[in-house]
């Protein structure tokens, strides 16, 4: 009998450590699959967003003349700041297709057939989710400050360089600060024929023109001015505001009017490219981690309490409410009520000169008053709108980790309930719930920003949304619920159908 159980247990062992090893064999099996679709995936959608990235900046990059290295470096932080985004829609759709292939080869219905359930065929995954979604708020906590700060500090130096000089045939070119110019033709060697120029670098009112048959562009030495010969022309200056100025009258000429045979104007024009300080840039939102923007809500939280307090101390006992004691005003003796003077006697005590310099003092101090307010209110106002700016930031570091966790529960149920892979239906569905998403987070993003809702409510409000559907969705799967199964709706509504006929 010993025996006999024994050698059950040892049946029962192998069988369970056979079952092991084909679990394991299965978790490898879909972490390579899922894997490669993720890569697939994250690299076409940084590649996509970085395009749209650089339509929304292209005007900061044509025409300037920049380097290969400077656009290699533009594109690698653009990269960087585009992954927030990339990232959940990565998860989403290599879920959603990986599931989905799995479902339509049934491998899926298989393993459940096997008694795996699809919790524990999701674990491997979701536990590959987890370590991504730690590894998302490391990057967005430690990478994506230094990534942004130096991306915008490169923008806003392309944004001061000044545009490379092509200027076209047949139209005006206005990429020159205070300069029209138009050119009707160009030799190859870069003569200019046939030109005219509107100079308003004096203003309108004092515009030149000037007009000659041919020039030629150059730059100077140190390449900070743009020099301009012209050969053969006219100039024609408005006067009409010098000459009105002077005499007081519009009786003179309006113009001046100068022939030449050669004319060179020299253009201010820097086209180096010189890089701002990033610097600049280390107290802005986007270039801090968690602990600095926690430090910086805290201390301007502090000093901006501090001034509320001021101001409110300062209302109540300096000059407002009936309690100033002026002594600047010469007024006549009045009667006084518990110790309080009495406004209406006071008044009527004075005389028309006393009366008038009284009200034109009372007006001029509300006036200083009215500023003194308004500007305090401007200043908390600046305050609470740059806390709120790094409130939103500090949130947005945790929800982009909480995001990725949420999508994959949304991507693998509905791929098994969809039992479709490929790039076709879940590429569609992907796009839908990312569309989804982003409206509702960017709404969320608004409301918090205008301070219509606390920031944790507007930053978090997307995943509020979007967690009870991953919950149902993943219960629906575990289930197998037909949810998007057309037949069986048609059925229940047959079903339904003939209850309401039975009815009547």
């Amino acid at each position: 009998m010993f025996k006999a159980d024994s050698g059950a247990e040892g049946v029962r062992y192998k069988a369970q450590d056979k079952k092991m090893k084909i679990i394991k064999r299965i978790d490898i099996y879909l972490l390579r699959n899922f894997l490669g679709l993720f890569l697939a995936t994250f690299f076409i959608a940084i590649f996509i967003l970085l395009m749209q990235f650089m339509w929304m900046h292209v005007n900061d990059l044509v025409g300037k003349g920049i380097g290969v290295d400077v656009l290699a470096e533009f594109f690698i932080y653009a990269a960087a700041s585009v992954v927030p985004l990339a990232l959940p829609l990565a998860i989403l759709l290599s879920s959603l297709i990986s599931f989905g292939n799995l479902a339509e080869k049934f491998e899926l219905t298989a393993m459940k057939a096997a008694g795996i359930s699809l919790f524990r065929i999701m674990r491997p995954l979701a536990i590959a989710i987890a370590f991504l979604s730690v590894g998302a708020f490391f990057f967005s906590n430690n990478v994506l400050p230094k990534s942004q700060m130096k991306l915008w500090a490169l923008i806003f130096s392309l944004r001061q360089k000044s545009p490379e000089l092509q200027i076209p045939v047949g139209e005006f070119y206005d990429e020159i600060s205070g300069y029209h110019i138009y050119v009707r033709e160009k030799t190859r060697q870069g003569e200019l024929l046939n030109i005219m120029i509107y100079d308003y670098s004096s203003g309108f009112e004092n515009a030149k023109v000037m007009v000659a048959d041919t020039g030629r562009l150059s730059t100077s030495a140190d390449r900070r001015f743009l020099m301009l010969d012209l050969v053969q022309g006219e100039s024609f200056e408005n006067l009409d505001k010098q000459q009105q100025r002077a005499t007081g009258t519009r009786k003179n000429i309006p113009y001046r009017r100068e022939t030449f045979s050669h004319k060179r104007i020299l253009i201010d024009f820097a086209t180096d490219f010189n890089r701002l300080d990033e610097s600049m840039l280390e107290d802005q939102h986007v270039s801090k981690n968690v602990a600095q923007l926690a430090h910086s809500i805290d201390s301007v939280r502090v000093e901006s309490k501090i001034r509320s307090r001021e101001q409110s101390d300062r209302l109540l006992t300096e000059r407002y409410f009936n309690r100033e004691n002026r002594h600047d005003l010469q007024l006549p003796v009045a009667k006084q009520t518990d110790n309080q003077f009495n406004p209406d006697s006071l008044w009527a005590s004075m005389d028309v000169r006393q009366q008038r310099q009284v009200l034109m003092k009372a007006i001029e101090n509300a006036q200083v008053y009215r500023d003194q307010v308004e500007y305090n209110s401007i200043v908390l106002e600046d305050s609470q709108r740059y806390i709120r700016k790094h409130e939103i930031e500090l949130y947005r570091k945790f929800t982009l980790a909480f995001a990725c966790l949420i999508f994959f529960f949304i991507g693998a149920p509905l791929g098994a309930i969809i039992r479709k892979g490929g790039l076709g239906a879940p590429v569609v569905i992907s796009v839908i719930m990312f569309v989804i998403y982003y409206i509702i987070d960017n709404t969320g993003f608004k409301m918090a920003r205008e301070a219509l809702w606390p920031c944790w409510a507007g930053m978090w409000l997307s995943s509020f949304v979007l967690l009870p559907i991953g919950i149902f969705l993943t219960y629906k799967a575990a289930t197998d619920s037909p949810l998007f199964n057309p037949e069986a709706w048609s059925i229940k509504a047959k079903q339904l159908l003939e209850k309401v006929k039975r009815k009547d």
